[in-house]
């Protein structure tokens, strides 16, 4: 379900519409508040960052959506996007296009609700897409009691792997958001149920011969294709960079 075997960005895009539009605006708005250096970047993070004390004396409820799309650095929008490439493309697929991105916004929500529960008049400025994702986590977590006919054992292995390690990190690194990651996970697990209701089984896609797109449910039993036991490593082999990736972002 996690190794991406797209042959081209052209086809990612084709596939998984909503998680390259994520990943566009994630990049795109990144460039534009941390490297551009222009007044129209400065106005868009002022007004974009995650702001407690002016939801709770200006009214800006906004802030609890507009910093999901926000990153404060280069590891920041790496790690983010690197997790979205590989945890999002499958759900995009299962639930269909609009569901997936409104339990993206809604998780991402719920994480800055989350922050700002937790403390209402903070004046310390938060912003990044961890929320949402951690609220991906928490419906593959789901997946893995309730729904086991959506996700493959060596899938839900990586996943249960991968969250205890997020989790810990979660409470051991300094300057993590630490509401938003539970609320955003909480929030992913609770929604599971009513997303995943009409959800159907996973198959990697393909482009068939006449330039079109197909789905082939036994493309990975066909002798052409990577074993069982590579597949696997390569499993590890994800999740090893995923632990980097964390460790090595600010």
């Amino acid at each position: 379900m996690f190794i991406r075997t797209e042959r081209s960005i052209r086809e990612f895009v084709h596939f998984y519409p909503v998680v390259s539009v994520i990943l566009a605006i994630n990049i795109l708005l990144w460039l534009l508040t941390n490297v551009s250096h222009t007044a129209l970047g400065e106005l868009v993070y002022q007004y974009g960052v995650g702001h407690n004390i002016s939801i709770y004396a200006k009214n800006e409820y906004w802030r609890l959506l507009t910093p999901v799309f926000l990153h404060a650095n280069l590891g920041h929008v790496l790690f983010n996007s690197f997790a979205l490439v590989l945890f999002g493309p499958a759900l995009e697929r299962m639930t269909g296009k609009v569901p997936f991105l409104i339990i993206y916004l809604l998780t991402g929500i719920a994480g800055n609700i989350g922050t700002y529960l937790i403390n209402p008049q903070s004046i310390v400025p938060h912003l990044g897409a961890s929320g949402a994702i951690y609220g991906l986590f928490g419906i593959y977590i789901y997946m893995t009691f309730k729904r086991r006919d959506l996700i493959d054992a060596q899938s839900a292995q990586i996943v249960r792997t991968i969250f205890i390690i997020g989790l810990v990190l979660t409470f051991i690194r300094p300057n993590i958001n630490i509401a938003a990651h539970l609320f955003g996970f909480l929030s992913g697990f609770i929604f599971a149920p009513f997303i995943l209701k009409q959800a159907r089984p996973y198959y990697r896609p393909m482009f068939a011969s006449d330039g079109g797109s197909s789905f082939d449910p036994n493309r990975w039993n066909k002798r052409r294709f990577l074993s069982r036991k590579t597949q696997k490593n390569l499993l590890w082999v994800v999740l090893i960079l995923i632990v980097l990736f964390i460790l090595l972002s600010d």
